[in-house]
């Protein structure tokens, strides 16, 4: 399974937003300089996370845009979720609207593909924006980029 890039530079974009909470408005420009995102595919997802409650914008010469929620209460899933759609390897476990399949009561491999779902919507929901600025700090204080892990694991 495989995110596409809505996903992936959208929690990127997320992720500079809660570096930034409790400022004024973020512009576009700004995070898609910082992020190396095109500014105009960032308007796109920032639509899409503005529909789901995700983030609000501000029309003007201050405008931009801010987290709708403080950082903390908003996870990796949620981004995903709203970028992606539902989190499932194959469309017999969709978290939201699962499809029926007419080997539902004897398929086997159905059992993995549930565990895969649950893992990845795990790992997603108890990673947060604000345990992503915890970690960019310490990388930050530690000048050291190498992939860092996340406390919960």
């Amino acid at each position: 399974m495989r995110l596409s890039t809505r996903g992936y530079y959208g929690l990127k974009a997320m992720f500079d937003l809660a570096q930034n909470y409790g400022s004024h408005p973020i512009t576009l420009k700004s995070v898609a300089e910082r992020q190396r995102i095109s500014e105009s595919y960032l308007e796109q997802l920032m639509a899409m996370l503005r529909k789901t409650g995700l983030v609000k914008s501000f029309r003007g010469a201050q405008g931009g845009y801010i987290l709708a929620r403080e950082p903390a209460r908003i996870t990796a899933g949620d981004v995903v979720r709203a970028l992606e759609g539902p989190i499932a390897p194959v469309y017999c476990v969709n978290e939201e609207e699962p499809r029926e399949c007419d080997e539902v009561d004897y398929c086997i491999t159905r059992t993995v593909w549930l565990r895969v779902r649950d893992g990845i919507t795990g790992i997603l929901d108890s990673i947060n924006l604000a345990d992503l600025c915890l970690e960019a700090e310490k990388v930050r204080q530690t000048g050291r980029g190498e992939h860092i892990k996340l406390n919960k694991y």
